[in-house]
């Protein structure tokens, strides 16, 4: 079995799917934990406090860190194994639809893109609340406390440029997710004739809500700042 998918192609397409829709099911939670910080920033600094230095909040950063390289490395060795076979065609790209020609054109730039977005949100986020109760300490280097996700989402997006960074971001997570989500399915056989259709209609409308939920925190924080008592 760890041949198969070590080896094959077939495989190399399942690991890619199965991590995949682990990390999509997690992009949708961490956009309803956030959308949270507009309704309540007192219950997001709840939920923040909950999946602080915990064990099982430990183990599933590991689990995550886990799937987004195991996706990442598959996905340059997947492409790298087409371009030498089929020059410019890309994994899992059999249906030609134009509506999915760019973003499946370029799903390693898109995913270099994401990476990116992720390591930056990692030192924003990541590093001045997890990472500062590891730590043992009790505020970050802002002078919060780790707990306070809602301070520093407001002093985060208080700042025009990361706005605008992290909605570049959204913008290439859509044009990502607009080809992966349907692609996974495609590599372990559903996407026929009947299901393409289908398939391409959810992974448009998980894109999208993927794309709003987390665009609208930032553009609220930014413009309504009284939301976590900035004023």
């Amino acid at each position: 079995m760890s041949c198969f998918l070590s080896n094959s192609s077939l495989g190399k397409k399942l690991v890619m799917s199965v991590t995949g829709c682990f990390l999509v099911l997690f992009i949708l939670f961490h956009m309803s934990m956030n959308v949270t910080a507009i309704i309540s920033p007192e219950a997001y600094n709840t939920i923040c406090e909950f999946l602080g230095a915990n064990w099982y909040a430990l183990a599933g950063t590991v689990v995550l860190a886990a799937g987004v390289l195991i996706h990442f490395l598959y996905a340059i060795i997947l492409t790298l194994r087409n371009y030498k076979a089929r020059g410019q065609r890309r994994y899992a790209v059999t249906v030609k639809e134009p509506g999915v020609a760019w973003a499946s054109k370029n799903m390693l730039v898109l995913g270099f893109i994401v990476l990116a977005g992720l390591l930056l949100h990692l030192f924003n986020f990541w590093s001045k609340m997890q990472l500062v109760e590891l730590m043992g300490q009790h505020t970050n280097s802002l002078g919060y406390s780790p707990a306070d996700g809602a301070a520093l989402i407001r002093y985060t997006f208080s700042q025009w440029y990361y706005v605008v960074i992290y909605l570049v971001w959204f913008a290439a997570l859509w044009f990502h997710l607009t080809h992966g989500v349907w692609s996974m399915f495609q590599s372990v056989g559903w996407a026929n004739d009947t299901w393409y259709p289908r398939l391409k209609c959810i992974a448009n409308i998980i894109a999208t809500i993927v794309f709003l939920g987390f665009a609208v925190v930032v553009l609220v924080y930014f413009f309504c700042p009284c939301l976590a008592g900035a004023c």
